[in-house]
């Protein structure tokens, strides 16, 4: 018997869901979150059609009952004339104390409402219908007429819509706040039926925001466009280099490392580094500063150094980038009334991720701070942050090598001298560097000028050392004469002095908020200093006071700034360097900064501490005003130059003042110097040829040379 096959159609109904590895599924119809909303809506729909919300459930009659039994009775509190669209209505209010009439108890008998309940709401009880507004008023008027003792009920006009006026309205609030609800569901995260919560929490609020550079993408910035951090170039090349040929490490047994610090002060490019080395890895890299972890809401920043790594290990081998890394990796446990359990949590995640019981392979954590000394210690520990990679401010080869840099897009003298800006700029950061150019270009630009030269970048260093330039500000002549003499004793000190810094400009300009003047010099690059040299620059600073003091008999309020500079290097000499024999070669420095509430010495040596700092500043200051009453004669030049001039290069104070005499003492120096290494060379040798053909060593091939011209 041949049995019935089943069609096509029915064949694939008939069909189980296979899935692709071959077993039946257990998936049927996905259920979405919308059929909920589209219920909800359908049976608010439902309650409006039904039971009209905000129309009153009012009983019919005709207006004789109305004239004849209510308003004769004297039982209208009121009406509403309502114009409908389709039709007139009149709804009457009945005083809630004429309810109990039989005849209003007849008429409620089969009501859906409470009648009295509806009459204390100030809901209307009763309605009927007229033809026009005229006539039905033309018999008011008649009725009140012969009913002289009835007086009169007010009425209300009103206008009303179909049903479906109101309708639309509350339909339009519905679907508005539906739209709103699949809004937020939608950003709500991954899992579960339509979307409705997950992993990643609400809002995405526990999903990592790390900005991925995938191995395709391109970068603008690679090391070619970093100068004046060689050595720490070659620290983070390196890592790229293992990344791309592991094999050329491992198989002499290295391990790659599990992550590099970048330290260093503001500005000298630790972030500019690393986007380098985004630009030259071709690994995927994630970018996120540490400030993304944290949130208001508890547990959001473990989950968003969870969902990090979790991508970084789909991704791997890969790069991961946290800059300003010191706003979740402050220590721990250090001060308890600035603890923070949220950070710490975070924290916790960051160290278990990145050298927990599971080790990630192939995963370097790259970070940047300026603040290593507030770091966790289990964060710095090896196998977490193995290496340190510190960049400091550029040298002068440096500074000279970033200058290059960033004068590519500008369009320079060809008389630019680039070393002599490095040298003008001791201690300045690639950013200031930066700042400095651009500056320099726009100064250039309101001037006019086809290239810009040397004297727009001088502009461009006064502006960012001292501030903007303040010409039309009014200073009375004897304020003025004051600021003269008092930075024509900086000047002389500073020209005198033999540790002092040598004089680049001294000027009278007013610049920024509180600088009426300012003298400029040419810092050394040198990371010792004895106590003859930090005795000098005391006596320097003091200069400007002691000069008010000599000139004028009287101190002015100029002296500010500068007393606190001295403060500064007297309270070192004695807390931190040890330089006092009565304090003694102690250092009460704390440079984690744990003793904030105590002082890490007794009242007895705090008093001793600073009697010896104003012995200090004391016999400077006596210094100070000896030597300036012997150069008087220096002082009243300069300080006549400077109110005629207003601006003295180091050329101009030669002039007024001679050479300062340990430059030639250095030349001197300099020159004997080669002449015994010739003689030792000679005696040694016994060839005069060699001597002739060893170049001559220039104080500038050895040290950085005084800048002479401005």
């Amino acid at each position: 018997m041949n049995e019935q096959q089943p069609t096509e159609k029915q064949s694939k109904k008939m069909k189980p869901n296979i899935s692709p590895d071959g077993k039946p599924s257990k998936k049927g119809p996905k259920f979405s979150i919308y059929w909920i909303y589209g219920g909800i809506l359908i049976l608010l729909l439902s309650y409006y059609a039904l039971f009209n919300p905000g129309v009153p459930e009012c009983i019919s009659i005709n207006s004789l009952t109305f004239k004849t039994e209510m308003l004769a009775k004297g039982d209208v509190q009121k009406m509403d004339w309502v114009d409908n669209s389709t039709r007139k209505l009149v709804r009457v209010y009945i005083k809630p104390d004429s309810l109990y009439r039989p005849f209003y108890q007849e008429k409620f008998k089969k009501a859906i409402l409470n009648p009295k309940e509806q009459a204390t709401k100030g809901n209307p009880l009763f309605e009927f219908t007229v033809k026009d507004w005229k006539g039905f008023e033309d018999e008011l008027n008649k009725f009140y007429t012969e009913n002289k003792n009835i007086s009169e009920v007010s009425k209300d006009p009103k206008t009303e819509g179909e049903w479906y006026g109101p309708a639309s309205s509350f339909i339009f609030t519905i679907l508005l706040v539906v739209g709103f609800w699949v809004l937020m569901m939608r950003k709500m995260g991954g899992g579960g039926p339509g979307g409705g919560g997950g992993p990643g929490g609400i809002f995405n609020i526990g999903k990592s925001k790390a900005q991925l550079f995938e191995k395709g993408t391109r970068v603008n910035i690679n090391f070619g466009d970093v100068a004046g951090l060689d050595e720490a170039k070659v620290e983070v090349m390196e890592i790229v280099d293992f990344l791309k040929n592991p094999k050329k490490y491992t198989a002499l047994g290295g391990k790659i490392p599990k992550g590099a610090l970048l330290v260093g002060p503001p500005g000298t490019g630790k972030t500019l580094l690393a986007k380098a080395m985004a630009g030259e890895a071709q690994v995927p890299f994630f970018s996120m500063s540490g400030s993304d972890f944290v949130e208001m809401f508890v547990g959001v920043g473990a989950s968003r150094v969870r969902d990090l790594f979790k991508q970084a290990r789909e991704k791997a081998p890969c790069i991961i980038f946290i800059d300003e890394i010191d706003a979740i990796g402050r220590a721990r446990g250090k001060n308890v009334m600035m603890s923070n359990d949220e950070r710490e949590n975070t924290l916790n995640q960051l160290l278990v991720e990145m050298d927990g019981f599971a080790g990630d392979v192939g995963i370097i954590i790259l970070a940047a701070t300026n603040r290593p000394d507030v770091l966790d210690n289990a964060l710095l520990r090896p196998g977490r942050f193995d290496r340190q990679i510190t960049i400091d401010k550029p040298d002068v080869k440096g500074r000279e090598a970033i200058f290059k840099v960033h004068l590519v897009p500008i369009k320079v003298s060809e008389t630019l001298d680039v070393h002599k800006l490095a040298e003008q700029t001791p201690g300045f950061a690639g950013a200031d560097i930066a700042n400095i150019c651009n500056e320099a270009a726009l100064i250039a630009a309101r001037k006019d000028k086809a290239a810009v030269d040397m004297s727009d970048f001088q502009d461009a260093i006064d502006r960012v050392i001292g501030g903007l330039e303040k010409k039309n500000k009014i200073i009375a002549p004897y304020e003025k004469e004051i600021i003269a003499y008092h930075e024509a004793g900086h000047a002389v000190c500073g020209w005198f002095l033999e540790h002092a810094y040598p004089l680049l400009k001294v000027s009278i300009v007013p610049r920024g908020t509180a600088a009426l003047g300012y003298a400029q010099y040419t810092p050394k690059e040198q990371y010792l200093y004895n106590t003859d040299q930090l005795m000098d620059q005391i006596c320097m600073t003091l200069g400007g006071r002691a000069a008010e003091e000599i000139f004028f008999g009287k101190i002015s309020t100029g002296a500010s700034n500068d007393l606190q500079q001295i403060s500064k290097i007297a309270y070192s000499m004695v807390t931190v360097y040890g330089m006092n024999e009565k304090v003694g070669n102690v250092s009460f420095y704390d440079p984690t900064q744990e003793n904030t509430f105590t002082k890490p010495f007794s009242e007895e040596t705090g008093k001793i501490i600073d009697e010896e700092v104003r012995k200090i500043i004391e016999q400077a200051y006596i210094r100070t005003k000896k030597l300036l009453t012997e150069k008087r004669t220096e002082v009243e030049n300069l300080a006549k130059a400077l109110l005629d001039k207003e601006v003295l290069h180091q050329s101009d104070v030669e002039k007024l003042i001679g050479k300062r005499p340990f430059e030639e003492k250095k030349i001197l120096d300099s020159e004997e110097a080669e002449v015994n290494d010739g003689q030792s060379a000679n005696d040694k040798h016994h060839a005069e040829s060699e001597l002739k053909n060893t170049p001559t060593v220039t104080p500038s091939e050895t040290e950085e040379a005084p800048t002479t011209e401005a």
